[in-house]
Parts: C-alpha cells; sequence; structure tokens
C-alpha cells in the first residue's frame, strides 16, 4: 500500500500543535459552519454546511454525528468545496430508521433521500469515515448518479481479521478483542488531548440520548461485509481513494487490505489512529487535495468551464507535510 512521504526527511518544517490553531480561526472566520435541520422521509434530521464549490458529502463514524468533523469540514471548505455533514439516523438528534429499514442499505438510501431534500442533484464527493465509510460504498453502490468520487477513511467493509496465523472474518471478532484495542485510538496523551474533546461533543450526547442506537449500529458495523459491492465499484471504475492509520486498534491492517483488494485501490497508510481525521484535519485535507482538485476539473469540464488556474492541471502538488512515511510502504504519485 502507498503511504505519505515524510517531509521532515527533505528539510522542511511541517505544522506543529501551535500552528494549528490560527488556522482553524481563520478558517472559522471566512467559512463558518452553520447547523440546520431538515426532514428525511417525514422525520428530523440533523446536519452541517459551510462553503461554496464542489458539493462534498461527510458520513460520520460510528458513536459520532456531524458536529465532530467541524474541522474536517473547514479543510474541504478552503479546498473550494461545498460541505455538508449529516447526522446519520439514531445520532446528534436525526431520528432513528423504522425497523424495517434498519440495514446498510436502508442508511444509503437514507443518504438518497437527504440528497433530494436538500435538493442537490449532481454527483457528490463522497467521504466515510468508519461506519459512515460502509453507509459510503452503499450509497456509491446502490444510487451510481449520486457518487462522483468515493474516500473511505478507516472504513469498515473489507470484513478480514487475524487471529494468530489464522485469517478469518472480522464478524467472527470477539467484543473483548475490540475493547482490548480500543484504546489504542486515543492514547498516547498527545493524541488523547485532540481526539476527547471532539469525541465527546457528539459521543456522549449520542450515548444519552439514544444508547440502543448506539449498540444496535455498533453491532450491524460489525457484520459487515462489502466485497460484493466493493467490486461492483471496481468493474464501475469509480475512482476511489482509500485511507488507513497504522495505530488503528478499531479496523484491523487485514481488513483495510481486503478493501483495497476488493475495490482495486492502492490504499494509503497514514501514521494516525481510528480518528486521526479528526485530530489532523489539515493533514487529512493535504491528503484529498488532488482527488478534490481531480473532481472539481470534472466537474467544470461537464459544464463546459474552463478548469480553474492553478487546479489540479495547473499546479504541483506537494506531498502532505503533516503525515509520516510508513516503513517498507512503497511510495505513489498520488496523494
Amino acid at each position: 500500500m502507498a503511504s505519505v512521504r515524510d517531509a521532515s526527511a527533505e528539510g522542511e518544517r511541517g505544522p506543529t500543535p501551535g500552528d494549528a490553531a490560527p488556522l482553524d480561526d481563520l478558517l472559522s472566520a471566512r467559512a463558518p459552519v452553520v447547523w440546520k435541520r431538515t426532514w428525511v422521509d417525514e422525520r428530523p434530521a440533523m446536519y452541517g454546511v459551510a462553503g461554496e464549490g464542489l458539493p462534498v458529502v461527510i458520513l460520520h463514524g460510528w458513536g459520532l454525528a456531524h458536529h465532530a468533523y467541524k474541522g474536517t469540514i473547514q479543510r474541504l471548505v478552503a479546498l473550494g468545496c461545498r460541505v455538508y455533514a449529516p447526522a446519520q439516523p439514531g445520532f446528534g438528534g436525526t431520528a432513528d430508521l423504522p425497523r424495517r429499514d434498519f440495514s446498510l442499505a436502508g442508511y444509503a438510501r437514507w443518504v438518497e433521500h437527504f440528497l433530494d431534500a436538500l435538493q442537490i442533484d449532481e454527483p457528490v464527493f463522497l467521504i466515510g469515515h468508519s461506519f459512515g465509510g460502509g453507509v459510503a460504498i452503499r450509497v456509491a453502490h446502490d444510487y451510481p448518479e449520486r457518487v462522483r468520487s468515493l474516500v473511505l477513511v478507516n472504513s469498515i467493509g473489507g470484513s478480514a481479521w487475524k487471529s494468530g496465523s489464522k485469517l478469518k472474518s472480522l464478524a467472527d471478532r470477539p467484543l473483548w478483542d475490540w475493547g482490548l484495542h480500543f484504546p489504542s485510538d486515543i492514547w498516547p496523551i498527545p493524541q488523547a488531548t485532540k481526539v476527547i474533546p471532539i469525541m465527546l461533543e457528539d459521543a456522549l450526547p449520542n450515548l444519552l440520548r439514544n444508547p440502543r442506537a448506539m449498540l444496535k449500529v455498533g453491532f450491524l458495523a460489525r457484520r459487515v461485509d462489502l466485497t460484493y459491492e466493493l467490486e461492483a465499484l471496481k468493474q464501475r471504475e469509480l475512482p476511489v481513494v482509500v485511507l488507513w492509520g497504522t495505530r488503528d486498534g478499531i479496523i484491523p491492517r487485514e481488513s483495510f487490505d481486503a478493501l483495497c483488494a476488493a475495490v482495486g485501490a492502492e490504499g494509503q497508510v497514514v501514521d494516525g489512529s481510528h480518528s486521526w481525521m479528526l485530530a489532523d484535519p489539515i493533514g487529512f485535507g493535504e491528503v484529498i487535495t488532488n482527488a478534490v482538485d481531480v473532481a472539481r476539473v470534472a466537474r467544470e469540464l461537464e459544464a463546459g468551464e474552463p478548469a480553474r488556474r492553478g487546479g489540479f492541471l495547473g499546479k504541483d502538488r506537494r506531498r502532505p507535510r503533516t503525515l509520516r512515511t510508513v516503513a517498507g510502504a512503497k511510495p505513489s504519485d498520488e496523494s
């Protein structure tokens, strides 16, 4: 799998924690996220929206909701995107799915109806994190006209897990093993100080408001195998970017490898945990800059507009400076 190169080896200074705050303040001032409510299938749905340009939809991970992705939204806005971040059913104040619709296909159908509710009538650049990645895969598979490009971040769907020397289905992974590896997503302390406040903003209210949804979706996520859908996306040649963090104790490396193999994507490995995109939205934005540029140029060409100067066709993009090389990974020309 390809990795992001460490620019510090080339004598460049990457951003420090002190650098992030002024940039976040600047982005907030330029493109504040507006929190709104709409109605999907006659049920309330909460979402955030900001920016103008290429339509982007972010689907959040298990236990989280739309607020946790403020930094990511702002980074995408800075790349020239109009970003929508819905709270999926059962989370963030959005109503549960009806019992008959409770499935990954039901979540994908809800996203399609959400796009209808907001009158988004062109294909979107779809980003899915963790459980949201599984939903994003089903949206791309079930509603191909809705998705222009797909980005999967530490996503479910590969369904592989190694127990000792044996490769097994992720559904066979015992709950105690999930719990054993969960702390690795938070520690060490520098990671915890970034991730915990972000996660608690959504996770704690979700747990208090709707613990049943937390439990149901957790069991749904651990049983998911999207090999068939991923192979169909490969045949369709949908542009897909697959990202995974080396310290992810929730989605094992074997699951990431299986996902990449099924969808035919080389994949990128970054130095981070399961929630690295929340802890480092600046780095995430840099990683997917080229993918956003490609989608924007395609959109402009479809509309008969000239490609923006300084965009993908007119500017040599540098490697992201905030993410480290993974030892033994093959360098790639794509970021």
